[in-house]
């Protein structure tokens, strides 16, 4: 009988731009001011569907988007494969937003000058078939705290061995860690 449980990860490499990023000695990476970062080797045969853990600190200006793209021996697919939708809860509504064919996919928003929490899953990067993805984060606004439920696909039957997460604005700060769950 299989074991029920999430497996931390290690990146068999890192790519980063921005200060710094490091591969601690349990798996998880740590990155400073980091405007674009990718795991390298995260997905593989052995799971189908990972969990991705990531707090972070927003840079200043405006709310921290968080996007990531699927990647393959070092390589982001960039095409306009991705489509997500947005759920959005604060303190006074609740929204939501729905875009189609764009070269990214959405995982987090931060607020401004805050930290944020995520927790993200994503279903068969590694297999050949369309992947999905979805995440859920808080993090506070000037308005106060807020909810964000993101839900992505990316449409090609291709498999992927990485993720690269890229902010929409100015840098990030934290630690992000990539779990396998197990089959």
């Amino acid at each position: 009988m299989s074991k029920n449980g999430l497996i931390l990860l290690t990146p068999t490499t890192i790519a980063y731009t921005g200060t710094s990023a490091t591969i601690s000695a349990n798996g998880s990476v740590t990155f400073a001011n980091c405007t674009a970062l990718s795991l390298n080797g995260v997905f593989s045969a052995d799971y189908d569907n990972y969990q991705i853990v990531m707090n972070f600190f927003g840079g200043a200006g405006s709310s921290q988007q968080v996007f990531y793209r699927l990647r393959n021996s070092g390589v982001d697919a960039t095409a306009t494969d991705y489509t997500w939708q947005s759920l959005l809860a604060n303190h006074t509504s609740i929204s939501s937003v729905r875009t189609t064919s764009t070269n990214y996919g959405y995982m987090v928003v931060a607020g401004v000058d805050a930290w944020s929490g995520c927790i993200g899953n994503i279903y068969g990067p590694y297999l050949s078939q369309p992947t999905a993805s979805r995440s859920v984060n808080s993090s506070s606004l000037s308005t106060g705290s807020v909810i964000w439920d993101f839900a992505t696909t990316h449409s090609l039957s291709s498999s992927y061995d990485g993720i690269s997460l890229i902010p929409g604005g100015d840098h990030i700060s934290g630690r992000v860690a990539v779990y396998g769950m197990r089959k």
